[in-house]
């Protein structure tokens, strides 16, 4: 299980795991509840770079991230130091 603090957005923590290039079990702690497991339900089973390349850049109103911007910067922090 890989863990991710995030910055910059109501979650806290997001965990998941990559299993050959596959996102499965994500979760994220804190934040908005149906909306985020909206998110983990529908980034799991994907490819991890294509969840990256759609996940990527989204803004929260305001904001310069998002949970699900965040949760790209955690498979990217993943990808780089495995």
């Amino acid at each position: 299980m890989n863990s991710y603090i995030t910055q910059g957005v109501c979650s806290k923590k997001i965990t998941f795991t990559v299993d050959n290039d596959m996102v499965k079990n994500v979760a994220f702690f804190s934040g908005c509840p149906g909306n985020l497991q909206g998110i983990s339900r529908l980034v799991e089973g994907m490819n991890v770079y294509e969840a990256i390349k759609r996940l990527k850049g989204i803004k929260c109103g305001v904001k310069s991230t998002s949970c699900p911007d965040q949760l790209s910067k955690a498979l990217e922090n993943y990808i780089n130091n495995k």
